[in-house]
């Protein structure tokens, strides 16, 4: 064996060569299985049909331990509901949907939002992350900055729809994440997503173009006064963004 040679043409490199071939191989089979933990089985847009989940690409479920002390298994073969209030364009895969009823709350186009569950995001002290500033009160606005407490929010039409009561920040970052809305119409509070709102301090306005003053009373509701569920968060968001391509009819017709 001074050569190298083990047995014939077999020598310790053609060994090593081919046993990281075959680690090689083995491990690029196992990420492409890993990888369908989540997203899998892929389903047809056109029929509903689930890609057959028993093949040998796809993992035996895992139990996963959430920070709550929830197991969730994955892969999993559920899938949100069809919604009743959209409907395709055309019959070939990919085509768009348009939406059914009002476009505002049909999830279509910029209104689309997916089916989180429908509890509170958590800091790692499993404490509610998205809280108003009125509980929490280490915190406030920076000096020198603008206060928006009190400013009145004008819609896209140039018209009042409330005042800013109260600012909900996250907690783990220290960053506001929405507005909290009294509206004029009837006194109840609605979030709105911070990204949503051009605050005008020296005016004392807080700017929201993609919603009509009148729309404002639509924004969905979150069930607690002083926590909002990741599934609220969802709706609230995809309201708005569903405004910045139907809030009129206007803004859903070509521009030339």
């Amino acid at each position: 064996m001074t050569d190298g040679t083990i047995i014939g043409s077999l020598d310790l490199t053609t060994l090593l060569f081919t046993a990281f071939v075959a680690f090689f191989i083995g491990l690029v089979f196992y990420l492409r299985r890993e990888d369908r933990r989540e997203g899998y089985p892929l389903e047809a847009d056109t029929t509903g049909k689930l890609e057959h989940p028993g093949s040998a690409w796809f993992p035996t479920p895992k139990e996963m331990k959430l920070p709550s002390g929830v197991s969730a298994f994955k892969p999993d073969s559920r899938r949100e509901p069809v919604s009743d209030k959209m409907k395709r364009l055309a019959v070939w895969p990919g085509a768009p949907y348009e939406p059914v009823g009002d476009p505002m709350t049909a999830g279509v186009g910029p209104g689309a939002y997916a089916l989180r569950d429908d509890t509170p995001d958590l800091t790692h002290e499993n404490l509610p992350k998205i809280v108003p500033m009125r509980t929490l009160p280490d915190f406030d606005v920076a000096k020198g900055d603008a206060a928006p407490r009190g400013m009145t929010v004008i819609g896209g039409d140039g018209q009042a729809a409330g005042v800013v009561s109260d600012i909900w920040v996250d907690r783990a970052e220290a960053l506001v994440r929405y507005y909290e809305i009294e509206l004029a119409d009837g006194g109840r509070k609605v979030l709105a997503p911070f990204a949503f709102t051009n605050i005008k301090g020296k005016a004392r306005q807080a700017r929201i173009e993609s919603l009509q003053s009148g729309q404002f009373s639509g924004v969905p509701a979150h069930a607690s006064p002083d926590q909002v569920t990741r599934l609220e968060e969802e709706r609230i968001s995809a309201y708005y963004a569903a405004g910045t391509l139907y809030g009129t009819p206007g803004k859903a017709e070509p521009w030339c």
